[in-house]
């Protein structure tokens, strides 16, 4: 293996706040930076902060943030060490990596062959299977006929779940509850997967009722050693879209902890796999846990993680792609208080359509304990093309409580005019009691705005959305 590589410059390949948080990371390590940018986002603040930029192409993501030819070319143009994907857009293309290799720029993330695995579903369940994860009863390929799907959905028992075999985020994902349903189900879901994924394939598994989405937070380097950073709740979700999410999780104890933590690190170890990656579990009320797939890259919710562990999570990711060793073994690891984020999304609150547009006034919060990762400012317009999410409120405090009153007054002291916002869904759900008392499932949204009679928009995710990943 060969020794440490220090680098000198890396460029960004993606936009908005994740873009920005590479770059204040490299600013402390001394690194220069290179940000890539399409038309419309020559304005974003990711640009401005980079030592040096690049238009790789016009607004649309396929022509811009998702064009290898043009990042690759920007990064031997400007004579780049190494490539941070960040999370969405190519973070998790096995291509990408392969082409970045090719090309001897270090791609800081897995190995290629690590992310085709696990970013193929009903492979990555067989290779949990393998590592001892527990894993719900499914498939073990994708499903060829309706005949198959039927077969196994009357050996596992209904309700099944219908997922996309290359895909996440609610795309290509059905819950069938009877016979009768299956066949509509498998043909709806394998439409939506082709066209989000170019991969119609989909697959079954048993479907749990009101479970928890809890994740743990690995990192691991090339040199065979791994920890886990704890765990984060993310049940706080709405159409399998994450809203919130804390760290650690209000049901979690110190054994469950230690069980689903060995149990990431032991799947890590057997695939070998190195950088910062995230197994995703449904806990359900009984507390059993069961793998429903890996990240891996950085999550849009790791600042929880950073704040609960004292960690910089990205830059563990470039210490370990210069071929570093982590240098801190798990009993290192402590977590110390709470930490809830917010994703405040350009979005109606009470409809969540869209709400692109210039931001006229842009106030963001400050005091104790609170962090805001964002891309805006006042007089930005916030473009249609992409996610909808413009910026992420973190608090950090001793207690839950504290740490639940702490985001209550940072939203409060969050001005944004000129577009909508879900600031104020997120002021409802902190004064919601189900959820100041930590009890909520992955149903929660649904109850939640039941009751508050929200009205639903009947958009759904676009494939560009999915493209983007930034729900992940």
């Amino acid at each position: 293996m060969n020794g440490p590589r220090r680098f000198r410059k890396i460029l960004i390949a993606n936009r908005g706040e994740i873009a920005c948080r590479i770059i204040w990371t490299c600013k402390e390590m001394g690194i220069r930076t290179v940000a890539v940018h399409s038309d419309v986002d020559r304005d974003s603040l990711h640009v401005r902060f980079a030592d040096e930029s690049a238009c790789i192409g016009p607004a649309p993501s396929s022509q811009s943030y998702l064009n290898i030819p043009a990042i690759i070319s920007t990064a031997e143009i400007f004579n780049v060490d190494a490539i941070h994907p960040g999370y969405g857009f190519l973070a998790e293309s096995a291509y990408f990596a392969e082409i970045c290799e090719a090309c001897n720029i270090k791609f800081i993330g897995p190995r290629p062959d690590a992310i085709q695995l696990m970013g193929e579903k009903v492979a990555a369940r067989n290779a949990m299977e393998q590592a001892g994860v527990p894993i719900l009863p499914g498939s073990r390929s994708a499903l060829q006929s309706d005949e198959e799907a039927i077969e196994l959905a009357r050996e596992i028992g209904f309700p099944v779940i219908v997922k996309a075999s290359a895909g996440g985020g609610g795309r290509g994902m059905r819950v069938v509850r009877s016979e009768k349903e299956l066949s509509g189900a498998l043909q709806t879901a394998s439409t939506e997967a082709a066209a989000a994924f170019k991969n119609g394939d989909v697959y079954i598994e048993r479907f749990v009722e009101r479970p928890r989405h809890i994740e743990i937070q690995v990192m691991a380097d090339e040199h065979g050693n791994c920890v886990y950073l704890g765990e984060r709740e993310c049940s706080i979700q709405r159409r399998h879209q994450k809203l919130l999410e804390e760290s650690p999780s209000p049901v979690m104890t110190p054994e469950l902890r230690q069980q689903m933590g060995e149990a990431a690190v032991s799947a890590c170890k057997s695939i070998g796999y190195s950088s910062a990656g995230t197994f995703e579990f449904l806990l359900d009320e009984d507390k059993r846990f069961y793998f429903m797939e890996m990240n891996t890259r950085i999550q849009v919710e790791h600042p929880v993680t950073e704040m609960v562990t004292l960690t910089d999570i990205v830059r563990n990711q470039i210490r370990v792609a210069e071929g570093e060793p982590l240098g801190f073994g798990q009993d290192d690891v402590i977590m110390v208080g709470h930490a809830i984020e917010c994703r405040i999304n350009a979005e109606s609150p009470d409809t969540f359509t869209p709400s692109p547009g210039l931001i006229t006034t842009f106030n963001l919060p400050g005091g104790p304990g609170v962090r805001v990762d964002t891309y805006v400012y006042p007089g930005y317009r916030v473009p249609p093309f992409y996610d909808s999410m413009i910026a992420k409120v973190i608090v950090h405090a001793r207690t839950r409580d504290l740490a639940i009153a702490r985001m209550r007054r940072a939203l409060d002291a969050m001005v944004v005019e000129g577009i909508k916002t879900t600031i104020p869904l997120h002021l409802k759900i902190m004064d919601n009691p189900d959820f100041q008392a930590g009890n909520f499932s992955t149903r929660f949204m649904e109850d939640f705005l039941d009751k508050n009679r929200l009205r639903e928009s009947p958009v759904v995710p676009t494939a560009s959305a999915a493209l983007t990943g930034v729900s992940a």
